[in-house]
């Protein structure tokens, strides 16, 4: 190509870097922005979204959710299009970085998701077991969402009704959540005999059959980030090499 034909390809994949990273710093800005809301108002929330409510989400508290992957987005998008904008080789090469790095990490979730189930359901009973017991019945939003989810998806806390033993909940009350026997409309109270008689699954049982159902759907998805992904990296060190012929 001659100089002319390459600095206008040059100009037209910084421009489309800059636009492209740009959505995504506003797409950060966005769901930052709905995760402090979710954290301050919840009840809201789940007043708009309470269908949404009931879905894989729920496993884990949505707000800080939210705010992680808004906060990463700001970042990501940030280093993209400034670093484009300002033809900088170092942000460029931060941005890149952030980029494969996260890459690296949902690849690897996803062959441990996949490949080690068990080891995954094993990771995740260690981290939400410990706060389901702690925050059930505390706070607010985070009992909220539970509750949302065992009444609609008809389970009772991550594994079984033990999950909740030793917990605040049943410290306070002497009794395990309402829908752990399916006493949602009931004042009786849900004891371990009940439990086990009513014999309600874990939520994680519930999540592994809705992604299953979805998995094309999840796939897709998580291919399409993948690319995405993979074309941002290509975009950025592009961009990086030819700053040097500049």
């Amino acid at each position: 190509l001659s100089p002319g034909a390459k600095m206008g390809c040059f100009t037209f994949i910084k421009v489309m870097m800059i636009l492209f990273n740009l959505a995504i710093f506003l797409s950060g800005g966005t769901l930052l922005g709905v995760g402090i809301w979710v954290k301050v108002d919840g009840q809201s929330f789940m007043d708009i979204f309470g269908a949404l409510s009931s879905s894989v989400l729920q496993v884990v508290n949505v707000s800080y959710v939210l705010i992680v992957i808004g906060a990463i987005l700001l970042i990501i998008g940030f280093l993209g299009c400034y670093g484009a904008q300002k033809e900088s080789k170092c942000l460029l090469m931060m941005f890149f970085s952030v980029v494969l790095i996260i890459f690296i990490a949902e690849v690897a979730v996803a062959v441990v998701a996949l490949v080690y189930t068990t080891l995954a359901e094993s990771l995740l009973s260690a981290v939400v077991t410990p706060v389901l017991k702690e925050q059930y019945g505390k706070d607010q939003t985070f009992t909220t969402i539970w509750n949302t989810t065992m009444t609609k998806v008809h389970c009772c806390g991550l594994n079984n009704y033990t999950d909740f033993n030793d917990s605040s909940w049943f410290e306070e009350h002497g009794a395990y959540p309402p829908q752990c026997c399916n006493f949602v409309n009931s004042t009786q109270p849900c004891n371990a005999v009940s439990a086990t008689q009513s014999n309600v699954t874990g939520c994680f049982e519930q999540i592994l059959e809705e992604i299953r159902t979805n998995a094309g759907v999840a796939g897709g998805v998580a291919a399409g980030i993948g690319a995405l992904e993979i074309a941002a990296m290509a975009v950025s060190m592009y961009l990086y090499c030819r700053l040097d012929e500049k």
